[in-house]
């Protein structure tokens, strides 16, 4: 068989990649260390998370306001608020009288395991507890990186149009949940719900799907539902129950 030569710069650039690749591998191994300890100080107390990842304006804070409104009287809930700049997000959250912390990447694209382990200390927890994990919006960097959650919870709006699972798969395949949000506005578009969730289902055949409406408070009820039996499975299995 023919041999493969490359020159110099060839060489330097083959290096070069595989050098990222062991940094990336470092990183994300390291990320995992840490995830693992978030989830053991989150059995430790009782609380389970769920980190709601997403596009930007898909709809994510919108989604936490109204899951707080509809859980906040029957369970404690806290979330860790992530964004590049500003607590715009925090504010929204804190009126509605639940704790939060604002977490600033600055520019970086996600949160990380370490953002949210230094951060889960400075909120209040007790049995029982709900923590949704608000990520920088960005479908594609959140996907790589546990945080400790017991499930990722995928937020896209149905404005979005029905390609965006087969445009980033890798979120659709790490993703537990869709919320698939302002399905109000699907009068409106000349696309209907059935495509989205058909290349949703290509991408991931084991994605639990939920059709919602934020603003209307249409389809909620079986996302709460999903929420609170998934957390209370997760509860009795760190329990040994």
């Amino acid at each position: 068989m023919p041999h493969l030569h490359l020159d110099a710069s060839d060489r330097e650039e083959a290096e070069e990649l595989r050098r990222r690749m062991r940094w990336e591998a470092e990183i994300l191994s390291m990320n995992d260390r840490i995830a693992q300890e978030n989830r053991d100080y989150l059995a430790g107390v009782g609380a389970v998370a769920f980190n709601v990842i997403g596009s930007p304006g898909s709809g994510k804070t919108t989604l936490l306001e109204q899951i707080i409104r509809l859980l906040g009287r029957e369970h404690p809930i806290a979330v860790l608020e992530g964004d590049q700049e500003t607590d715009l997000d925090a504010e929204r959250i804190r009126r509605l009288g639940v704790q939060v912390f604002q977490i600033n990447t600055g520019s970086g694209c996600h949160l990380d395991a370490r953002m949210v382990g230094r951060s889960l200390p400075r909120l209040d927890l007790r049995p029982g507890s709900l923590i949704f994990v608000e990520n920088v919006g960005n479908l594609v960097c959140p996907a790589l990186f546990d945080l400790g959650e017991h499930a990722k919870i995928l937020v896209t709006a149905v404005t979005e149009g029905p390609d965006k699972p087969l445009k980033y798969p890798h979120i659709f395949r790490e993703a537990h949940v869709l919320a698939l949000t302002k399905t109000d506005l699907l009068p409106h578009l000349d696309v209907g719900l059935h495509a989205y969730v058909e290349n949703a289902r290509r991408i991931n055949p084991h994605l639990v799907i939920f059709p919602v409406s934020s603003t209307r408070n249409l389809g909620m009820r079986p996302l709460l539902d999903w929420i609170v039996r998934s957390a209370r499975a997760e509860r009795v299995a760190f329990s040994g129950a």
